[in-house]
């Protein structure tokens, strides 16, 4: 560990639970690299991770984004090619392209929307877009057919999380560089977010702690 990585831990009190404005600073005072690091947010949750009912899977658009634009593919049928390209997608495909990534199992894109009427043909890939966390879903907003809206919302900050297999949640709220008010904002609307995702069957303390930090910087415990 570099002499100013072992500094910047040096400023944490792993110990303590910070409140949001003391951590939002030391996030900036703390900073590992010399580019506009990431900032996460990482939640220990309080469910039984074994219980299908107890998954914590949430959508929620950030108020400020994540500072990285995701790149969009939208499976439409011809007639909405045009709309879709409208509205902003990067990639737009059809049934031929379907086939090629059933084939190929290629993907050029970070998340994708689609319509009701193409969720059938979709069906064939759901092997190769169901693990990465690609296949478009209605609960989290991207099978409708208000093209314009879905994709737009996926451009400006859009968000699906859900839990991994120790019950822990892991997402990115912004960049440094957005600066405390807005990084307070995103995290804000994260933990509310998470709090009402609380499944009806979990018992006891739900947000179990709660840590922030940047890219190679540590981690920040703060109050839930």
């Amino acid at each position: 560990m570099s002499k100013r990585m072992t500094a910047n831990r040096a400023k944490v009190d792993k110990n303590k639970v910070y409140s949001l404005d003391e951590a939002v600073k030391l996030l900036q005072e703390t900073a590992g690299v010399k580019f506009d690091a990431t900032v996460e947010l990482h939640a220990n949750l309080g469910i039984n991770t074994k219980k299908t009912e107890q998954q914590v899977r949430a959508t929620l658009v950030l108020p400020h984004g994540t500072g990285k634009t995701k790149t969009v593919a939208a499976f439409v049928s011809p007639e909405k090619e045009k709309e879709a390209k409208e509205a902003g997608a990067d990639f737009i495909y059809g049934e031929e392209e379907i086939k090629k990534i059933k084939d190929t199992g290629k993907i050029e894109f970070e998340v994708a929307i689609t319509t009701p009427d193409m969720m059938p043909k979709l069906a064939s890939v759901a092997r190769v877009l169901g693990p990465k966390g690609l296949m478009p879903n209605p609960k989290s907003d991207t099978v409708g057919t208000n093209l314009k809206k879905m994709i737009g919302d996926l451009k400006t900050g859009k968000v699906t999380f859900k839990n991994d297999d120790t019950g822990n949640v892991h997402q990115a709220v912004g960049k440094l560089s957005f600066g405390e008010e807005k990084l307070k904002e995103n995290i804000n609307a994260l933990l509310d977010t998470l709090r009402k995702a609380k499944p009806a069957t979990a018992k006891g303390t739900f947000l179990k702690s709660v840590t922030v930090c940047s890219t190679m910087g540590p981690a920040i415990k703060i109050a839930a």
